[in-house]
């Protein structure tokens, strides 16, 4: 190599040695990725690093890497006056370029003539360095398939400097700065697409504008795509656009013009994939919901975690799948759609029917573990598709681990949620409805309240269609609860009726029992006591004929409250007092807070002050410990109430205001009257009658926007700007199952 260098030295050295300048041109309307610009402009411009500068850019196919790279390079270029050398590897195609061909065009880019070009790849690589010592270039690298594709295209001088994308995490190329780029984010998104379709054509529907660069996953080929198509329509207005994006079935149809198009590009990554690789890429694309951790992939794919990581770990070196936080993964927007069509050619029928079912089958078992953790005794579960296995793989086993138990519930809600209406969807309505009597807890949080009942209607829809009235009844029960705990008593009425007729005829004590129990605490918020009595009483005999003391407990302290509100303050006691008892003897966690919830309002009424704040303050502590906001919002209330009974108006106040901010966005407006009531009373009591009259009259518009009898006692306050009573003898509120 050294004798063949000096010989080619010898016959070019009256000539100057060629700069080559191979850069593609930039783009003219790049935009947005400042940070990268900045992050690799400063790692190849560094010339107090003693080592050849070496960057890799990595992401999926469509982000933007090339044009990146290239935007970068043409601004460095001048520190880099020898020269610049470019290729595409074609690391994504089925045939990459082999190095030694690379190595040969570019001795002959620096002045090699072709009868000088070594056979050799070894002795190829040894020229090139060779040739690069002591000079200054910038080589870009476009478009790599792996580390060993580029080893020995890399030069041996500090004195230049190499840009290297693909769409593989370089992880093994010693000394390398890894760059993982991303989609763009909205609002560089609406940037890109209005310099290609025009700034005023956006301006005027922005919103139909930033629709469509959403359905393009902030995925810059996509937006240019789309952008292009756009343009090229001068008669379309961008609403136009926007709604077939909006279709997903087409949008990767859709995302094509001339010869650039999404699906082709993400069809060269899945190209790659080794066969255990492309049936998982398969499978993750059938799974609905915002991203899957490793336990629920498991189940999905039906291997261990063990192996199931390492081939998760695996597409994320390939850009194809994106892991935000240890052990959860996600799919791109529009990789996930073209992954779904790659099930729907590539994989039987059966086998992507079967891995959904698992990951129902997962969601299920984790979400009946976590309600028989926080209600020990509870035989609802026993009743439930999923029961109580052990085998419920990413759940926290270990006895008394209740606050990791919830943990995995909140972690998992969203797709958990969605698991169960992508089931419903799916002919799995049975499973759906009992996963959402599983995972109640989620309906009184705040956070998952929304997505809940747009599962139970979802989940309901799907019981009907298939005509499965058991699953009907226990679709009902959730829909009941989830429409009682934002406050809309008159439709959860209705579910409820339905839940209990269903189960009645279907011989299901789940839905009969909810629904019986469910009808008394609506009875109780219409004030209309005999028929909340009534539907308590046959609550009560359900649960205890199934042998099921903890809902027993639940619709006794119901009753109790029936009985309060009645003025029976003894019976009151009694009841709230054996409910609390049979908690006690079961171990119940969450639910032991309904009675003390109850037993400190009977206690309240008795008079009985110090023991009711006691009981009520235990009960703020464990809804709080359990995130039922809405029922540490009202145990809040409750304790506002008993402070007031006792003389104590200032601290009232306090506790009815803490009690609004806890309620502020769930309960229902009437739950926030009731405490703007004690607030009024309390402010009152402390010489603020202005701040007492807004907050009655506030009130009052709310009882009688929904015909409320609270809103004669509220009428009767703002008449006298004042009232007597310690809030015995008015309404009990009714505490969930």
């Amino acid at each position: 190599v050294r004798q063949r260098q000096l010989c080619i030295r010898d016959r070019e050295s009256p000539a100057p040695r060629p700069r080559p300048a191979q850069l593609p041109p930039a783009v003219a309307d790049f935009t947005g990725r400042r940070e990268f610009v900045a992050e690799l402009g400063e790692w190849l411009t560094d010339s107090r690093r003693p080592v050849m500068a070496l960057s890799a850019v990595a992401g999926i196919g469509g982000v933007g890497k090339t044009t990146l790279a290239v935007h970068v390079a043409h601004a460095v270029r001048e520190r880099y006056p020898d020269g610049q050398l470019y290729v595409d590897l074609q690391g994504a195609s089925p045939t990459p370029m082999e190095p030694a061909a690379v190595l040969a065009s570019f001795l002959r880019a620096l002045g090699v003539a072709d009868r000088d070009v070594p056979e050799s790849p070894g002795e190829r690589a040894a020229l090139f360095r060779s040739l690069l010592d002591g000079r200054r270039v910038l080589t870009l690298l476009d478009n790599a398939r792996d580390a060993a594709q580029i080893r020995d295209l890399l030069p041996g001088t500090p004195d230049c400097a190499v840009l290297v994308t693909s769409r593989t995490r370089m992880v093994d190329l010693a000394g390398a700065h890894l760059v993982d780029l991303d989609v763009m984010s909205p609002e560089e998104s609406l940037q890109l697409f209005a310099r290609i379709v025009g700034a005023e054509r956006v301006n005027s529907e922005r919103q139909a504008a930033m629709d469509v660069v959403a359905a393009c996953g902030f995925l810059p080929l996509a937006i240019r795509i789309a952008a292009a198509r756009l343009a090229a329509r001068r008669t379309w207005a961008v609403a136009v656009l926007a709604r077939k994006l909006a279709d997903e079935r087409r949008r990767l149809d859709e995302l094509q013009a001339g010869d650039q198009a999404v699906k082709a590009t993400f069809e060269l990554g899945y190209g790659q994939l080794e066969p255990e690789q492309a049936r998982a890429f398969r499978l993750l694309g059938l799974v609905e919901g915002p991203d899957i951790s490793l336990r629920a992939a498991a189940a999905l794919l039906d291997r261990d975690p063990e192996d199931t990581e390492e081939v998760l770990e695996s597409l994320v070196d390939t850009s194809l799948l994106e892991s935000a936080a240890p052990g959860r993964y996600r799919l791109h927007d529009l990789v996930r759609l073209f992954a779904r069509a790659c099930a729907e050619r590539d994989e039987a029928p059966a086998a992507g029917r079967a891995a959904t079912d698992r990951l129902l089958d997962f969601h299920l078992a984790g979400a009946c573990r976590v309600f028989a953790m926080e209600r020990p005794g509870d035989r609802t579960v026993e009743h439930l598709a999923g029961g109580i296995r052990e085998a419920a793989p990413g759940v926290p086993r270990a006895p008394g681990d209740t606050a990791g138990t919830r943990e995995w519930l909140f972690a998992e809600a969203e797709c958990l949620l969605a698991c169960a209406r992508q089931g419903a969807r799916g002919g799995r309505a049975g499973k759906a409805a009992d996963l959402l009597i599983a995972a109640k807890d989620l309906a009184e949080t705040g956070a998952f309240s929304l997505q809940y009942e747009q599962t139970c209607a979802v989940v309901l829809e799907g019981a009907v269609a298939e005509g499965d009235r058991h699953a009907e009844g226990r679709a009902r029960v959730s829909s009941t609860h989830s429409l009682s705990v934002t406050g809309r008593v008159r439709e959860a009425a209705g579910e409820a009726a339905e839940a209990a007729r269903l189960g009645t005829a279907t011989g299901d004590p789940v839905a009969r029992g909810y629904g019986f129990n469910d009808q008394g605490i609506i009875a109780i918020y219409r004030s209309r006591h005999g028929e909340a009595e009534e539907h308590l009483e046959r609550a009560v005999a359900v649960f205890r004929e199934d042998g099921n003391a903890p809902t027993e407990a639940s619709a006794l302290s119901n009753l109790a409250r029936v009985h309060l509100n009645t003025g029976r303050i003894d019976s009151a006691l009694e009841l709230a007092g054996r409910a609390h008892a049979i908690y006690l003897e079961v171990g119940a966690t969450l639910r032991l807070a309904n009675a003390k919830y109850a037993l400190g309002m009977a206690l309240t009424a008795a008079g009985r002050h110090a023991e009711a704040r006691e009981r009520l303050e235990e009960a703020v502590g464990i809804f709080r410990e359990h995130r039922q906001r809405l029922w540490e919002g009202m145990s809040l209330f409750r304790l506002g109430e008993a402070a007031r009974a006792a003389g104590d108006d200032a601290g009232a106040a306090a506790l009815a205001e803490q009690a609004l901010g806890l309620l502020r966005d769930i309960g229902g407006d009437f739950r926030r009257a009731q405490v703007l009531t004690l607030l009024g009373r309390a402010l009152e009591g402390t010489g603020q009658r202005g701040r007492a009259r807004a907050c009655w009259e506030q009130a009052l518009g709310i009882f009688e926007a929904e015909s409320l009898p609270e809103a004669d006692e509220v009428r009767e306050l703002l008449d006298s700007s004042g009232g007597e009573g310690s809030g015995r003898g008015r309404r009990a509120d009714p505490t969930p199952v």
